[in-house]
């Protein structure tokens, strides 16, 4: 087992992030073992102990949320913060409520994210954004993870949506601005 004192774990699915983030700790005298997904994570959690967890919200496949609990309940002591280039204050306020120590939203840099660490949970919400990505972006991005699945089928990704197939194609010929 590894000594928990400046350890961390970065679990992004991003890899260039992941390596960048990864590499700005390791400057910083850290031992650093990365993850691209919450099976990898797990499987590292198995093996070695951390005292910092650096976790993405959204990882292909899983949520970063569903992550808390299994790495709290073999470390509990370690300090998770939560980041998420989605941010919204249900999500902050979940990641707060399951045990993350903070939630910052990306870009963040890496004095960010270690000064997030040392934060006490009377201030978790300070990074969350007062003006969020508008829902028209959120749910445009969405569609298009939708029709990616269905590998552009229209219909199938309509009834996905729980939309009818004229709705669908209307929402499609309407990009949100700024996209």
């Amino acid at each position: 087992m590894s000594n928990t004192t400046d350890t961390c774990l970065v679990i992004d699915d991003d890899e260039d992030f992941r390596e960048a983030l990864a590499a700005a700790l390791r400057r910083r005298e850290m031992t650093v073992y990365v993850a691209a997904d919450g099976d990898a994570a797990l499987a590292l959690i198995g093996r070695t102990q951390v005292s910092h967890v650096v976790l993405d919200l959204r990882l292909v496949g899983d949520s970063g949320l569903e992550l808390i609990a299994p790495i709290l309940e073999a470390m509990p002591a370690v300090r998770i913060v939560v980041l998420t280039g989605y941010a919204s204050i249900a999500t902050a306020v979940q990641a707060i409520k399951l045990g993350a120590a903070h939630y910052l939203t990306k870009p963040a840099d890496v004095e960010e994210i270690l000064a997030a660490f040392s934060m006490e949970l009377e201030t978790p919400f300070s990074a969350v954004p007062t003006n969020p990505t508008p829902l028209s972006h959120i749910e445009w991005e969405h569609i298009q993870r939708t029709l990616l699945a269905c590998e552009g089928n229209i219909s199938e990704a309509a009834r996905m949506l729980g939309l009818h197939r004229r709705t669908l194609q209307r929402k499609l010929r309407k990009r949100p601005s700024g996209l």
